[in-house]
């Protein structure tokens, strides 16, 4: 009989206590404060056109202690330089988190420049304040003076600071 005592007072005291599990199941900030659908965001600066953002869908949770806005059926971003040329930017996900302004695309990013230069990965992080991209996956770029396949990339938006890691392909270099 003391055993079995035991047994019971051991199962009672070994149960964990799930209250907090269960009340994040019914917890209405996993909802996000509203959502998007066909979404068409121009953004302009001195009344010229900078970007437009397109997506089929966005969520958005400002809602969240760390805000985000997602885009779970991707994006397409074309950019405008000053003469009006345009690079655009595909991604099959993106998110962007409203503290850090950083965007973190994944799933067959591609940036296709007005130069012709065109950059291919699985993931890719942008910084828009500092108009800085990177990653640590691997990646192609192929333009004029490069056809390569790399490691990591840490590169300005127009590619003319480019570092990489372990990198095969071709480089054009100036012996100057």
């Amino acid at each position: 009989m003391n055993f079995l005592r035991f047994l019971v007072l051991f199962f009672i005291f070994s149960c964990e206590d799930n209250f907090q599990e269960i009340q994040n199941i019914n917890n209405k900030n996993i909802l996000p404060v509203g959502v998007t659908e066909n979404l068409k965001l121009v953004y302009t600066d001195s009344a010229k056109v900078k970007a437009i953002l397109y997506s089929s869908l966005n969520k958005d949770y400002s809602n969240k202690i760390f805000p985000y806005s997602e885009f779970p059926n991707g994006i397409k971003i074309s950019f405008f330089d000053n003469e009006n040329n345009e690079t655009i930017v595909t991604s099959q996900y993106a998110i962007m988190y409203n503290k850090t302004n950083i965007v973190d695309m994944k799933g067959n990013v591609i940036i296709n420049n007005h130069d012709g230069s065109e950059l291919k990965t699985s993931q890719l992080y942008w910084d828009p304040e500092q108009e800085w991209l990177f990653t640590e996956e691997k990646f192609s770029f192929i333009n004029v003076d490069y056809d390569i396949v790399a490691t990591r990339l840490d590169a300005n938006r127009s590619f003319t600071i480019f570092n990489t890691g372990k990198l095969d392909g071709k480089v054009l270099v100036d012996d100057k």
